[in-house]
């Protein structure tokens, strides 16, 4: 619908003009909203209730394998959620200390309420920002097709340059449990009507997906003597760099609530298996794709038939709720078999469920036709961020939110749009994973999907992202002055490390046969004496005489960055060589069919999918290293030709 055939409707009117509509405050549309605004654009964030802004619908958690990094990227371009989920967190740890630290992720269990709470405060007090409930139901253009606001249910008009769709799980929602659907959005609220339509009816291609939710449970009805306890614990750094500036740190553990895990039964097993018809995954009820790697507990068990149990994670919902959260038991089975399934689980026979869990279905944006800017390839200066996009998880729509917000700030200040590639960033391989391959489930984020892991670390985010958050202006001065103090330390205590050499004494000799190492037979220099196996910094303090005191964060990143120097060097290589690709620009209006030696298949596949560059075409399914190389080829001459007249 063009704005000047909304004006025409009855009782409808114009409410207001901004720069940047962000629609849906979710994880992504609150990350949006926050960086237009911060940019300088009079930004306006729509959503279906003010009292749920960043919600936490499912898992009452922030970050996790691959999720952690997410969060500090978030943070190190100047965004929001590592600040929230550090002052909402209630417990946390880092995940995956025994694989290394190129796999280390840091992760909170958070108050779900006040971390809406915070929310809202926060962004209510940012500059530029207007927040607004109203259900929007269509995106409108001008007459030529671009981006020019949008409309509510009640035709209420709001003109927009650049508007930002971060619908999450809403759009065309319906609740399934068993037999019974309820037409509603997640958690009690309702759902988006009518922006499906609108988007499709701009030719915007649409896909549907499946979720899901498990139950929850009052704690006064819980035995946890019969569950295995999982405390937080004291050393993990906060989410947010700018936290850790400060000196604002997690909770000592003893401050934390504990989590607590259990194993199905044969029982829980013998419910679901005696129960199966009456699920509507298996019924044909649900026609949405589900998640492979969040599946739910039925799914788990006849996908995964040689397991006789699956371990279930019973985790706080906040300080001021008896609500527990049982994370890896999400159901679409009725309501009087989900009773039967909980009350087979050690420590739950008398369990009291305050929530039943449940399927949900929704719409969303086929991947593929968004750019890597996040800008829709259909109708310039709409932007997409979060489940919309075919994703999964608070931190991957966030993810996609601070970048979103960025670039359709970018294209109304007449700038180039900001692109975090896979050597950069995890939001890097998220996004290019999601625009370049597509995806036909809800796609969840994982270390294995990053070729350059060791490289992209939770604990160097910011020295990869900082720099341009800052001279974006999403960074503040006084923030990347610190930022660079910290760099300049780093490389100051790891060259003294280098240079610093000891004698094979007596000393030397006690340590390190205390992790099994051999004494040098003559001086070695500190940095080589990282290099071993299990010989850590904090082991070597008694003959580092001159040592000077140097926070935790300091330490672990020289440490790090010497033990594995020589893959690091490896890696930096292929980064080199992946770089190369992805400076080579290919013209948006590029004929495929001109270039002889190309295959049926690369001609087709990249004309449907217009990649801005020949790096994110060599990862397009169908087209082969040989067909790159013509391209390569092509694209050279074509560059000589011009440079010729």
């Amino acid at each position: 619908m063009t704005i000047r055939e909304a004006l025409e409707q009855k009782n409808s009117f114009e409410a207001g003009t901004f720069d940047v509509a962000v629609v849906g405050a979710g994880h992504a549309g609150c990350e949006a909203a926050h960086a237009a605004a911060k940019l300088g654009l009079n930004t306006i964030l729509f959503t279906l209730s003010l009292d749920s802004l960043a919600n936490l619908p499912c898992n009452p958690s922030i970050g996790g394998t691959s999720k952690g990094q997410l969060v500090r990227e978030i943070d190190a371009l100047g965004g929001i959620m590592g600040i929230m989920a550090d002052k909402c967190a209630v417990q946390m740890r880092m995940l995956n200390r025994s694989k290394g630290p190129a796999v280390y992720s840091p992760r909170a269990q958070e108050d779900r309420v006040m971390y809406s709470i915070e929310m809202k405060h926060y962004l209510e007090n940012i500059e530029n920002l207007t927040l607004k409930q109203a259900h929007i139901t269509a995106l409108l253009t001008d007459d030529e097709g671009k981006t020019a606001g949008v409309m509510t249910e009640g035709k209420s008009i709001y003109r927009a340059h650049a508007v930002v769709i971060c619908s999450g799980t809403y759009m065309e929602a319906r609740i399934i449990r068993g037999e019974v659907i309820i037409e509603s959005g997640p958690d009690g609220l309702p759902r988006s009507c009518g922006l499906s339509d609108s988007l499709k009816s701009l030719g915007i291609p649409l896909l549907r997906f499946k979720t899901g939710t498990p139950v929850r449970v009052n704690s006064n009805s819980i035995d946890f003597s019969q569950m295995t306890r999982q405390d937080g614990e004291d050393d993990v750094p906060p989410f947010s760099y700018r936290n850790e500036m400060e000196g604002i740190l997690p909770a000592p553990s003893e401050e934390q609530i504990p989590c607590w895990s259990v194993w199905t039964t044969d029982e829980t097993r013998q419910v679901i298996s005696d129960n199966m018809d009456r699920s509507p995954l298996y019924s044909g009820e649900i026609k949405g794709i589900g998640p492979r790697y969040c599946p739910s507990i039925e799914d788990k068990f006849m996908r995964f038939k040689d397991k006789t149990r699956h371990q279930i994670f019973v985790e706080p919902m906040g300080r001021h709720t008896n609500e527990m959260y049982l994370q890896g038991f999400s159901t679409s089975l009725p309501e009087e078999i989900q009773e039967k399934m909980v009350k087979s689980l050690p420590g739950l026979a008398n369990a009291q469920i305050q929530r039943a869990a449940y399927a949900i279905e929704y719409d969303l944006v086929d991947p593929l036709s968004i750019k890597a800017s996040l800008e829709s390839k259909v109708v310039p200066g709409l932007f997409t961020a979060g489940q919309i996009n075919g994703s999964s998880g608070y931190e991957e729509a966030a993810a996609q939110g601070i970048v979103a917000g960025i670039n359709a700030a970018m294209l109304l200040l007449g700038k180039e749009a900001v692109i975090i590639d896979r050597s950069q960033g995890y939001m890097g391989v998220l996004i290019d994973d999601l625009v370049t391959k597509g995806t036909n489930e809800p796609y969840r984020m994982m270390t294995s999907r990053a070729e350059y892991r060791l490289f992209l670390r939770q604990d160097n985010a910011d020295e990869r992202l900082t720099p341009i958050g800052h001279e974006i202006g999403l960074i503040s001065d006084e923030v990347f002055e610190k930022f660079e103090k910290k760099v300049e330390a780093i490389a100051l205590e790891t060259e003294r490390l280098k240079k610093t050499y000891v004698a094979p004494t007596d000393e030397l000799k006690v340590l390190l046969d205390s992790v099994n190492q051999t004494l040098p037979k003559s001086g070695e220099s500190l940095a080589d004496l990282i290099k071993r196996p299990d010989v850590t910094y904090d082991l070597l303090a008694p003959i580092d005489k001159k040592r000077k005191p140097l926070p935790r964060n300091i330490t672990f990143a020289c440490e790090t960055n010497i033990k594995y120097e020589g893959y690091l060097s490896l890696e930096k290589e292929k980064i080199e060589k992946f770089k190369n690709l992805e400076k080579i620009r290919i013209p948006e209006d590029l004929d495929y069919s001109l270039i002889k030696g190309l295959r049926l298949e690369a001609t087709q596949k990249l004309a449907k999918m217009k990649p801005e560059n020949v790096g994110r075409a060599s990862r397009i399914s169908g087209v082969s290293p040989a067909d790159c190389e013509v391209l390569i080829v092509y694209l050279e001459q074509q560059r000589r030709r011009k440079d010729n007249g």
